[in-house]
C-alpha cells in the first residue's frame, strides 16, 4: 500500500550536510521510501492520497547501537565508580535476577517504552546469559514492531556463577533463540554476544565465532573501552597483537558483520584493522564519562573512514535518550579539539548522519529517506521550542538539544506507525 506524507523533510544522505525539503512530500510503499520531492508530480503521486503533518519536522528515527536492556533498573546508580568495580558490585547482581521472568518481564516493558518515548526505533542490544529471558525480549520488541538484533550474553569467567555458562550450554540456547528469530528479512534477529574477552574462556570465544559463521550472524562485544581492562585482556590473550586481534583469532572481528562498544583507546594496529575488517564503532559518550574511560576519538573514527554509530549503554550510561548522546558525542569531539587543533569538532549534520543513516547501515537500508530505505521516521512537533525566524536545520538543532519525548508525535517502523508498547 503505497502512503504519501507531507511536513518538513530533513535527512543527511551525506555526512556533510542536511537534505532539507520544506513542505516537502515523501512516497512509501511496503515500508520502504519510494521518493522525497517538493510536489506530487515530480513523486508521480499526483492523485495519491496526502497525510499532512503541516509545520512539523519529518526526520529519521533513531537508532541506539550498544545499549545493555537488563540494566534499566540500575540506570542512574552507581555512576562514581570505574568499569571493573562497577561490573562486580552492581551490574553483575543485577543482571542474575533475569533468571526470574517474571521479573524480566517487568523491567524489559519498562526499557522498551522508554526507547519508543524517545523515538529510538532499532536497537543492538545485550539481554542476559538466561535464554528464557532473551526469548522474552525478542518477542516483546516482535509485538512493539520496532527493531532490534539481540544478544544472549556469553560468558563463563570472572563472572559470578550465577550467569557463568560453559560453552555447550551457552551453543545450545543461542540455538534454540536462531531456530525461532533467525528471519533474514524479520525486524527482529539474534546477535552472537561474547560480553567481552575477560568474561570469556577461549573454548567460549572459539564457539561464539563458529556460531557466527555458521548462520552468518552478526557479532557485537565491547573494545578498548578502559585501560585497566585492556592491560586484563593483554594478561589473558598473550598471543594476540591488541585487544581487537583478541577477538579476530576466533573469527570475532568483522568476519561477518560486527560492532564494538567504545573503542576509547583504539588506535595504530587496531584502528587499522577495524577498517580492513569493516568493524563498526558504538560510540557511547555518557557511559565513558560515567565510568572514567576517556573521550572516545570520534573525530578521528569519522575521519579515517570507519563505520560509526551512537549508543547510550545503559546503565554505565545514564541516558536512553539518542538525541542527547548526538550532543553529547558532537562535546567529546570538542573536547578533543581542544588538545589538537588539526582535529575539528563535529558538526551537526555530522553527528545526525552518524546516528541514522551510518548507524542505520548496521540494519540494512536504514537511517535515510533516499529511495529503497525502510521507512524509519519520526515526526516532530517543536512549535512549543522556535521563533518563526528558524531556519528548519535550526529547529532540528533546537529540538535535539532542548527538546524531548513530548514533542514527538508520531513513530514509525518501515512503515508501520508503532503505537505506545504496554507497560
Amino acid at each position: 500500500m503505497k502512503r504519501v506524507y507531507k511536513a518538513h523533510i530533513l535527512f543527511t544522505p551525506e555526512k556533510d550536510a542536511f537534505e532539507v525539503f520544506e513542505n516537502g512530500y515523501i512516497a512509501v510503499e511496503d515500508g520502504r521510501v519510494l521518493g522525497v520531492a517538493d510536489n506530487l508530480k515530480a513523486l508521480g503521486c499526483e492523485n495519491s492520497e496526502v497525510i499532512d503533518f503541516g509545520n512539523k519536522l519529518l526526520i529519521p528515527a533513531m537508532n541506539d547501537m550498544h545499549v545493555h536492556a537488563p540494566q534499566v533498573h540500575n540506570q542512574g546508580v552507581a555512576m562514581d565508580l570505574e568499569l571493573l568495580p562497577w561490573l562486580q558490585n552492581y551490574t553483575f547482581p543485577e543482571e542474575s535476577k533475569y533468571s526470574d521472568i517474571a521479573y524480566a518481564d517487568r523491567m524489559y516493558r519498562r526499557f522498551l517504552h522508554t526507547q519508543w518515548l524517545f523515538g529510538t526505533m532499532r536497537s543492538v542490544v545485550f539481554g542476559t546469559v538466561h535464554t528464557e529471558s532473551t526469548r522474552l525480549l525478542m518477542r516483546l520488541y516482535q509485538k512493539a514492531g520496532m527493531g532490534a538484533l539481540v544478544g544472549k550474553v556469553a560468558m563463563n569467567r570472572n563472572c559470578p556463577e550465577s550467569l557463568c555458562e560453559d560453552a555447550t550450554a551457552a551453543v545450545s540456547g543461542y540455538e534454540q533463540l536462531i531456530e525461532e528469530f533467525n528471519d533474514p528479512n524479520g525486524l527482529v534477529r539474534p546477535i552472537i554476544t561474547p560480553r567481552f574477552v575477560p568474561s570469556c574462556t577461549p573454548d567460549l570465544l572459539k564457539a561464539c565465532g563458529e556460531l557466527a559463521q555458521k548462520y552468518q550472524l552478526p557479532v557485537q562485544s565491547h573494545l578498548s573501552e578502559n585501560i585497566s581492562e585492556i592491560a586484563w585482556v593483554h594478561d589473558l590473550e598473550k598471543e594476540s597483537t591488541c585487544y581487537g586481534d583478541a577477538y579476530n583469532r576466533y573469527g570475532l572481528f568483522g568476519q561477518t558483520p560486527t560492532i564494538m562498544a567504545h573503542c576509547v583507546w583504539t588506535s595504530g594496529e587496531e584502528l587499522e584493522m577495524m577498517k580492513r575488517n569493516g568493524v563498526m564503532v558504538a560510540h557511547c559518550p555518557t557511559s565513558n564519562f560515567n565510568l572514567s574511560s576517556g573521550l572516545a576519538p570520534v573525530r578521528t573514527f569519522l575521519d579515517e573512514g570507519l563505520r560509526i554509530g551512537l549508543g547510550s549503554d545503559i546503565s554505565g550510561g545514564h541516558d536512553l535518550n539518542m538525541f542527547r548522546m548526538l550532543v553529547y558525542a558532537i562535546q567529546v569531539s570538542k573536547m578533543h579539539y581542544q588538545h589538537n587543533h588539526d582535529r575539528k569538532f563535529l558538526t551537526l549534520p555530522e553527528a545526525f548522519w552518524i546516528a541514522t543513516k551510518s548507524a542505520g547501515s548496521f540494519f540494512g537500508k536504514v537511517g535515510s529517506f533516499e529511495p529503497g530505505y525502510d521507512f524509519d521516521a519520526l515526526v516532530i512537533d517543536d512549535s512549543v521550542l522556535y521563533p518563526d525566524e528558524y531556519s528548519l536545520v535550526h529547529r532540528l538543532e533546537r529540538f535535539i538539544y532542548v527538546g524531548d519525548d513530548r514533542q514527538i508525535l508520531h513513530r514509525f517502523c518501515r512503515g508501520q506507525e508503532i503505537s505506545e508498547p504496554e507497560l
